[in-house]
């Protein structure tokens, strides 16, 4: 493809220097990428600015560069205002617009996106669309997984896997929606059929640094032109402003607040959910769900929500709903075949530990055991919150490690300690998570129920910048094996 074809009706274009008749064989933003025929996109960051590699980019292939200034490279340039935005536009020109030919369902908010979206594309599925999902478990085509590093991709990745669901037939694509995509501009140039806002609580203020900043962020995706309709939750503190600023057709939803689409006579277990779901003006349908929690209630509402204004039938949306079985590392119940109960859950801010170990303690026989951390080189203001949430919802807390990342982990530890002292609950601080698992399993008695927060769906555990294979399923199942063991011969 010509560099001019991937430039027509650019918006941040300013100038150009060199030829725009140059061959772009491929679009790049590493510069380490081999990368013939490349174009590279020189991003200004916050720690590193890719304008200084650009010479290595052009030594590996590159071809032509995407700049917000113009650099010393015998190779044609592209000026534009803002690099970011320009790579999503030129990415989706590059791969042919694929999503021109899809419908788009986008979920923002901080907790419940994952759940929310496997939820859609199961209704949408039973509804008879072949669909694409695009999240913090990884992006799928129908049942068959492609791997991501990011809740929404970067352009380059997401315009890519937008070409391979095209291809394959893709119909109706359901994506989760960061405040770090909006921000950094990965969704530039897309429209969503339906946008939907779930809830705010803290999270990701080590990159937005105030609360206001996050939620303006999240509105931001509402107002800017990029959803044709809206959904949201009502009963979140939050919505008013987001409503009061909306232009385009909105459905709202909940359980407390005066909602369109809202949820009655609510039972939850620890097998799962069952309630009365109505449209205002319509019959009620009863809903069940194989999973458990009031947050799923709200999940459910939200996925019922985007279902309807995509013009999917309530029998769908009840049956699409009542044939989910679980969403990875989302309150996970783990076959361990024990006395006690072992949850899995991606549980890592402060009021996602709070709905977990609400939901838990409203089945718990006995005590509830929760583990978890606090991730390092991230927001530091939640880890004396999350070890009071920790210290009064729970029975027993065991702080261990989460993904410390470049931090020293025993400092992480403390800060947690610094939120759970005052509560006078037991705890322990054990730091080698592997080894606080084996603990915990070895003190579970009969009707405990031990809960593994915050990695989730997660398969590697992040020490000192390196990424080491962990997946909690599969640790739990070999300390089960060495525990049988241990008792075997004894």
């Amino acid at each position: 493809m010509r560099l001019q074809a991937l430039i027509e009706n650019m918006p941040y274009l300013l100038e150009t220097r060199g030829s725009m008749d140059t061959e772009i064989l491929a679009v790049v933003s590493d510069s380490r990428q081999k990368a013939a025929g490349g174009l590279f996109f020189c991003i200004p960051g916050a720690r590193f600015d890719a304008h200084d590699y650009a010479p290595q980019a052009v030594a590996n292939g590159c071809v032509a560069l995407v700049v917000d200034h113009f650099v010393e490279a015998d190779v044609p340039q592209v000026r534009v205002t803002n690099v970011r935005a320009a790579m999503s536009r030129m990415a989706a020109a590059f791969y042919g617009h694929p999503a021109e030919r899809m419908k788009f369902i986008g979920v923002t908010g901080t907790k419940g996106k994952t759940t929310t979206t496997y939820m859609i594309k199961a209704i949408c599925e039973q509804a008879g669309y072949k669909c694409g999902l695009i999240g913090t478990t990884g992006n799928m085509i129908g049942k068959k997984r492609i791997k991501s590093n990011y809740t929404t991709p970067d352009p380059i990745d997401l315009q890519r896997d937008l070409r391979a669901m095209a291809d394959e037939g893709v119909e109706v694509v359901v994506m989760e929606v960061s405040a770090h995509a909006i921000d950094m501009h990965r969704l530039d140039g897309m429209t969503f059929e339906v946008g939907c806002y779930t809830n705010l609580s803290q999270d990701h203020l080590d990159y937005f640094g105030t609360m206001e900043n996050y939620f303006e962020t999240k509105k931001r995706f509402f107002t800017s032109g990029m959803v044709r309709n809206a959904t949201v939750n009502v009963d979140e503190e939050t919505s008013e402003q987001v409503l009061a600023d909306l232009t385009v057709p909105h459905l709202t939803f909940g359980i407390a607040a005066n909602a369109d689409l809202f949820a009655r006579d609510i039972e939850i277990n620890e097998d799962g959910v069952s309630f009365d779901l109505q449209l205002q003006g319509m019959h009620s349908i009863p809903i069940h769900l194989r999973m458990t929690g009031m947050f799923n209630v709200y999940n459910a509402l939200a996925a019922a929500s985007c279902a309807l204004v995509l013009g999917v039938s309530i029998e769908n949306i009840r049956d699409g709903l009542w044939n989910m079985d679980s969403v990875p590392g989302r309150i996970e119940m783990l076959p361990t075949q024990t006395p006690y109960r072992v949850i899995l859950d991606y549980s890592h801010s402060p009021d996602a530990l709070t709905n977990i170990l609400k939901t838990v303690r409203g089945f718990a026989r006995k005590r509830v055991i929760a583990l978890f951390g606090c991730g390092g080189d991230r927001d530091k203001g939640k880890r004396p919150i999350m070890g009071e949430i920790g210290g009064r919802m729970a029975d027993l807390c065991i702080l261990t490690s989460d993904n410390p990342r470049t931090e020293d982990p025993m400092t992480i530890l403390a800060a947690i300690e610094e939120g759970i002292k005052p509560t006078r609950k037991p705890y322990e601080v054990i730091e080698n998570r592997r080894e606080a698992i084996r603990h915990a399993m070895e003190i579970a008695g009969e009707g405990d129920i031990i809960v593994l927060c915050g990695k989730g769906h997660e398969t590697y555990q992040e020490i000192n910048g390196v990424k080491h294979p962990f997946d909690e399923k599969v640790v739990v199942q070999e300390l089960l094996e060495e525990l049988r063991a241990q008792t075997a011969n004894t």
